[in-house]
């Protein structure tokens, strides 16, 4: 490769900041334009950014020394990440909105009409970041770990604004587009080329010199830019009227099904799609209207707050541990065992997972193995990259050499079954053989912290790391400190749980902690319109209507009868009466599910039945005849789906409330988000903090409340704090 001349050089430090851009021209003509934003960790399409880009293309557009250019970013695994969301935030009207849109749309057409730039493109390529990748004339993605090609503003409540949703299509087909605009899901490079997203791959340290050979085979016409050969199944699907509309049809269909009709962007951006199909892709007036409209829609604004306050989350709040984790001991091969094992391990932590014997340690080693080579085949992770992760697990049974092991740990993780006695007793034996830095972690998801700490010798080392199942999935982590953990061990529990990937939510150490507190008043309920004659089908049903991914009769199938029938009564004994119902019958539900056998889809029986694949197979008879025998002399009442949906919702959100009024947790910010990544409260909302701000209204929650209080008893009593927000105005986010 010759080395870059400079011809001229340009400064592009403006009002907005310091040079993100510069600018070394080769001797052959070929711009080499390097983005490297020295105000933040990653490129965005910033005010500095838009700002100082225009220069740099008008200068490649009219320096006739200057024939072709190579975009490439100077930061390490970043391309563009996307758009600067505060800058979306900042905008109080569409004509706002629509006046940056324009601007971007302008420079996006400069590039794309102009002398062939060729995108060099290494780690987040993501959003707007992707849309300028598509206004250039030849792309190349390394082939690196961290290269992820995306549009995920669906995720945000919006859609491409600058120009993805014509482009996108266009180059790739409406087909392949379409479920990525629609999911907001990442392209790794190998899928990326074989669609035709990107024209080539390269070793991320022969990025650029690929890139430049591409820039000159344009300029000599040594290289051409492939068209993807369209098969004619494709044809008769996109490239006719009549094949488009049922294509549209059918991707109406299963979008409505996946949202429940909840969100507005994915219908728009069906629309916008449909739109640029019929007229060549040239409808970009229409996804600028349409972008501006979701801007200010009440879904955006509600999951943008989400994006903000995750990426709060991301920081420490207790700062860089002392000691940061290397090596980590799991008590327990089981479900959580294993999948705290498999976060863990994927993010280069060495995990000691411990079973009583081989059979269990076997089938957690075999699960997590299984779960990586999943990503081997969607070529998420590479075939060495798995073998080298599973070398960080060190298998270890009872009669083992373990102890020895131990003695390097630096936090333990316990995951075993929920008894105290037992926790008291693995704290003991474990605690002979650690150091004494080494933090002890309890997996409980209810027990009291404090309980669990006085069997240790070094209290001020115990905390509670509270995973939801399963682990690889669930993105939410609860951190619990008693009154005598250190901010030491607070620190480095937080540090794991952020280096594991999870939004940490720290939480005061009470019974339930934050998300099965709120939790525990919404299930009783469950048992109270059971006892009104409401059919469990009917109830999940109108939970899923007003939201939730899940409904809460599956979701106790899916939990475990007897964890909920747990969760339950050992609640009930500290909450007193928010977790009554207006049955005291309805308490005998859940001991004679769990007294039949009745544990859900892991014994195949709970409140619905399964089939040996533990697929959902109706409801079961023998849990029906249970519920039907318990309320005998019961009347029967006529429900309709809104009371069913408010009478649950209501009581979890008021249980939430009691929570932030208690200090359980930090803020209303922490518990939209605990709720939302925790049991999927309904992210378009924003929350149940921001659902009572936005859709409810304080005084018309307390209203509500108050109404069924009057109509079901005390345990629809609003929590004080709400009540006096109500009366002075006030909100829970200002």
């Amino acid at each position: 490769m010759r080395q870059p001349v400079a011809v001229r050089s340009l400064s592009t430090s403006t009002e907005a900041g310091a040079s993100i851009f510069s600018v070394d021209v080769l001797d052959d003509g070929v711009a080499i334009i390097r983005m490297d934003d020295p105000a933040a960790k990653v490129n965005t399409l910033s005010p500095a950014f838009q700002e100082q880009v225009k220069p740099v293309i008008d200068r490649v557009q009219n320096d006739s020394s200057i024939k072709a250019a190579v975009l490439i970013s100077g930061k390490a695994n970043n391309f563009i990440a996307g758009a600067d969301i505060k800058m979306i935030e900042s905008c109080k009207s569409e004509a706002e909105v629509t006046k940056i849109v324009k601007e971007g749309h302008a420079m996006m057409n400069k590039m794309e009409g102009g002398k062939p730039i060729v995108a060099a493109i290494n780690g987040q390529c993501l959003g707007g970041g992707l849309e300028v990748a598509l206004a250039c004339k030849y792309r190349i993605a390394s082939t690196g770990s961290k290269t992820v090609l995306g549009l995920p503003e669906v995720m945000l409540g919006l859609l491409p604004g600058a120009g993805g949703t014509q482009r996108f299509p266009k180059l790739v087909g409406i087909q392949k587009a379409l479920p990525i605009m629609l999911t907001g899901k990442n392209v790794r490079p190998a899928q990326a080329k074989r669609m035709g997203l990107v024209d080539a791959v390269a070793d991320p340290h022969a990025l650029e010199a690929a890139a430049i050979q591409a820039a000159r085979g344009l300029l000599d016409g040594s290289l051409k830019v492939k068209q993807k050969k369209q098969s004619w199944m494709v044809w008769a699907l996109e490239g006719n009227p009549i094949g488009r509309k049922v294509l549209f049809d059918q991707a109406t269909k299963m979008m409505m099904k996946a949202s429940g009709g909840h969100y507005p962007a994915p219908k728009k951006i069906l629309e916008v799609v449909k739109a640029g199909a019929a007229s060549g892709f040239k409808s970009y007036d229409k996804e600028m209207e349409a972008f501006a409209q979701l801007t200010m829609s009440p879904e955006s604004s509600a999951l943008r707050s989400i994006y903000f306050a995750s990426t709060a989350l991301k920081k420490n709040q207790y700062g860089k541990p002392e000691k940061p984790v290397k090596t980590m001991g799991v008590l327990g091969a089981g479900l959580m065992g294993a999948g705290i094992t498999e976060v863990s391990v994927t993010k280069g932590i060495k995990v000691l997972l411990k079973d009583q014997d081989n059979g269990g340690l076997s089938r957690g080693e075999k699960q997590i193995g299984d779960n990586l080579q999943k990503r081997v085949k969607k070529r998420a992770m590479l075939q060495f990259e798995k073998d080298r992760t599973m070398g960080n697990v060190v298998g270890l049974t009872a009669d083992m050499d373990w102890q020895k092991h131990f003695a390097s740990a630096d936090l333990v993780i316990e995951a075993v079954p929920e008894s105290l006695k037992l926790k008291h007793i693995v704290v003991k034996e474990t605690e002979q053989f650690i150091p004494e830095h080494c933090i002890f972690a309890t997996n409980t998801s209810a027990l009291p912290i404090a309980e669990i700490a006085k069997a240790s010798k070094r209290p001020e080392n115990v905390i509670g790391m509270h995973y939801f199942s399963p682990v690889p999935q669930m993105p939410l982590l609860e951190i619990i400190r008693h009154k005598g953990t250190s901010d030491a061990t607070a620190a480095a529990a937080v540090d794991v749980g952020l280096r594991q990937g999870k939004t940490v939510v720290v939480c005061k150490d009470v019974p339930g902690f934050y998300v099965n507190r709120s939790l525990g008043p919404y299930m009783a309920e469950v048992t109270a319109l059971a006892m009104d004659g409401v059919d469990p089908e009917r109830i999940d049903k109108a939970l899923k209507k007003f939201g939730f991914p899940v409904g809460p009769i599956t979701l106790a199938d899916e939990v475990g009868i007897d964890v909920a029938g747990h969760v339950q009564e050992f609640l009930g004994e500290n909450l007193g009466v928010r977790m009554d119902t207006h049955h005291k019958e309805s308490k005998l539900i859940m001991p004679a599910f769990i007294e039949a056998g009745l544990l859900g889809k892991k014994t195949g029986k709970g409140f619905f039945a399964y089939d040996a694949k533990k697929k959902k197979n109706g409801i079961n008879p023998e849990a029906r005849k249970i519920v039907e025998d318990i309320r005998v002399g019961v009347d029967t009442l006529d429900i309709d789906d809104k009371e069913i949906a408010e009478r649950m919702v209501l009581r979890f959100i008021n249980e939430a409330i009691f929570c932030l009024q208690d200090g359980v947790i930090e803020s209303a910010r922490d518990g939209d988000i605990g709720l939302i990544f925790g049991v999927g409260f309904p992210p378009f909302h924003g929350g149940p903090f921001r659902y009572v701000d936005n859709v409810l209204g304080v005084e018309k929650f307390v209203a509500k409340m108050h109404g069924y209080e009057q109509k079901y008893g005390p345990q629809f009593a609003p929590a004080p704090m709400v009540v006096d927000m109500a009366k002075q105005g006030k909100k829970f986010h200002m």
